[in-house]
């Protein structure tokens, strides 16, 4: 799909800073994507990011909402009916209820404004193909579902400090690597002077 190819472009032109550097680092210090270190997952970030979770039911009112959004200062709210997840509210659809509504939220419910077929992942998706999606579909946020129970929710600035954080440690191992490289091999090219 056009999200995939996008997504897939910018993850080649981030690595393509280092290609020069990792082709002559030896398998062992490479955590990245190999059997001993395999690629990061929804698990791995929901770990990370901790067990925070905020929902609201489709009853509740648009304004209630809004209110919960602003005090804890989150951009989602996952829709709960009935123990399942119909659906997830976010900022936009909040701001797109209020301009229908001539600049407020009057007696709107969740129900009304909010997205009732967002995209969502399981734990063991990748996060590569986290980036993917939400690249590709211009999501913000996607609930994590497994077995219909809902785990958490990802949000790209999630998605984009796990980025971060695992570039700055791949970074690291580089600089330890070069720091430490075996000053016998270097010697070995060099030709005997006798």
């Amino acid at each position: 799909s056009p999200g995939v190819g996008r997504g897939r472009a910018g993850g080649e032109a981030a690595r393509g800073r280092c290609a020069i550097i990792v082709g002559y680092i030896p398998r062992h210090v490479r955590p990245w994507a190999t059997p001993e270190f395999p690629s990061m997952k929804v698990r791995d970030i929901l770990a990370l990011k901790g067990s925070a979770l905020y929902t609201i039911t489709p009853e509740d009112s648009l304004a209630h909402a809004a209110e919960v959004m602003a005090e804890k200062d989150i951009g989602s709210l996952v829709v709960i009916s009935h123990g399942l997840v119909v659906g997830i509210l976010t900022f936009r659809e909040v701001i797109q209820a209020a301009v229908r509504n001539g600049g407020s939220f009057g007696t709107t419910s969740v129900y009304r404004a909010m997205n009732p077929g967002p995209l969502i992942c399981t734990l063991e998706t990748e996060l590569d193909e986290v980036r993917r999606m939400m690249v590709g579909h211009h999501a913000r946020y996607l609930p994590v579902i497994e077995k219909q129970v809902l785990q958490g929710v990802i949000s790209f600035y999630d998605v984009a400090k796990t980025v971060v954080d695992r570039q700055d440690f791949e970074n690291r191992m580089l600089k330890a690597y070069i720091k430490d490289w075996p000053q016998d091999e270097g010697q070995r090219t060099e030709p005997d002077p006798r």
